[in-house]
């Protein structure tokens, strides 16, 4: 019976020492940040897109915030696509001078439709743009946001992800979390892989777009996780996703327990059905090609599947040490002091992170309770799995209105 599961379970034990590994490698890259001045003078125009559904109560405080970025004035527009909304949006979003087209399609909901309808709308238009910069209606952007895109865009980088900043990090023990997970994220994965030359993703908001890329390729991702399924989509052309540290959104999270799963659901219902759809794929073409990036983006996919394995494992292992059943080979790849060392530098990195990012007094607090919020990504991906094919979309309802210039932000500054 024992060696039966061994040739399920040896391989899983491998795989799980493989990430964890992995993980560990990529962090350490991702607690140095190369100083780049911004050497480029402005050249490349942009459409600043806002997808608003019933998003009254936010929006105005964006598009102000966005008419102030400091960049050419004449070199930038300001777009919302009022998808389906049913208060007065729209009306709002006029006033405050955003050019506003409007969408009604009860059928095809969710972000992804809006983003590919206001594409195409755009693509047809007479006046054309060098980029898209893509804002959620809950946002607010760092002045600076446009000239480090631009930046990019001159070194030739194509699709760009900003940093995914909180806008209300100290609201509730959810939203603080939720805040520490992307201030995580944001090191330990993005800039990490920037570094060393991999593939990233984009987050959905604070991402730039050359139009080129829009009108070779075409939007076509409607699923839960529209922005994972495009920067798969193009990684399978060969294009990279950048990360672009300096320039800075600030994202409202969500404050209750419950709003955070169903959002976090939606979330892990997308990337299991995106990578159902492209792991194949990036891994024929990347064994075929030769391409590292896109083996690697089999591992950005497959970031649910591994919690969803690691849980099984952890919880047949805690079996198997009173009633063996399967061969255990984990210190037989890596030493036990090894084990010890990866434990500490696991720990390590986080605080190292917050330290360097110079986070609120209270998020040291959170970060006590953050296991808790870690932990509760196991049952959110195992119900995102099962419901993967589903494609309802789940509206996470904004309420933190605030102008950029609050002393909420101004901490953030200097915080690099």
């Amino acid at each position: 019976m024992e060696h039966v599961l061994d040739i399920i379970m040896i391989p899983v034990q491998v795989i799980i020492v493989f990430y964890t590994l992995y993980y560990v490698i990529l962090a350490i890259f991702g607690l140095v940040k190369r100083r780049e001045k911004i050497t480029a003078a402005p050249k490349n125009t942009f459409a600043a897109v806002i997808c608003a559904h019933n998003e009254e109560a936010v929006v105005g405080q964006l598009i102000d915030n966005l008419k102030g970025l400091h960049y050419p004035k004449e070199m930038y527009d300001v777009y919302v696509v009022a998808d389906n909304c049913t208060d007065n949006t729209a009306e709002i979003c006029r006033q405050h001078g955003a050019i506003v087209k409007v969408r009604t399609n009860t059928e095809q909901v969710g972000k992804g439709y809006a983003l590919d309808w206001m594409f195409s709308q755009m693509l047809a238009q007479e006046k054309q743009y060098d980029a898209f910069v893509v804002f959620d209606a809950d946002n607010l952007v760092h002045p600076e946001f446009l000239r480090e895109m631009n930046n990019h865009l001159c070194k030739g980088e194509q699709v760009i992800q900003g940093y995914m900043d909180a806008k209300n990090p100290t609201d509730t023990w959810i939203a603080g979390t939720f805040a520490i997970a992307f201030w995580l994220i944001n090191h330990m994965w993005h800039l990490a892989k920037y570094n060393i030359g991999l593939s990233t993703a984009l987050g959905g908001t604070g991402m730039c777009i050359a139009t080129d890329i829009v009108r070779k390729y075409g939007w076509g991702c409607d699923c839960l996780t529209e922005d994972m399924e495009f920067s798969m989509k193009v990684l399978l052309e060969g294009v990279r996703t950048c990360w672009a540290h300096d320039a800075i959104i600030y994202d409202e999270k969500a404050l209750g327990f419950m709003q955070s799963c169903r959002q976090r659901k939606r979330w892990a219902q997308g990337q299991c059905d995106c990578g159902e759809r492209f792991i194949p794929k990036l891994f024929a073409r990347g064994i075929k090609t030769g391409n590292i990036r896109m083996l690697d983006g089999i591992i950005t996919l497959s970031q649910p599947f591994f919690m969803m394995m690691s849980t099984v494992y952890a919880a047949l292992s805690c079996i198997n040490s009173y009633v063996p059943f399967y061969t255990n080979i984990l210190n037989q790849i890596v030493p036990v002091q090894l084990w010890t060392v990866i434990g500490v530098i696991q720990y390590l990195i986080p605080v190292i992170v917050l330290l360097q990012i110079k986070v609120p007094l209270k998020s040291w607090a959170y970060l006590i309770v953050y296991p808790l919020f870690m932990y509760s990504w196991i049952p959110v991906n195992f119900l995102g799995f099962k419901d993967r094919h589903k494609m309802k979309w789940s509206h996470t309802i904004h309420t933190r209105a605030v102008s950029y210039d609050s002393a909420a932000l101004l901490r953030k500054e200097n915080k690099k």
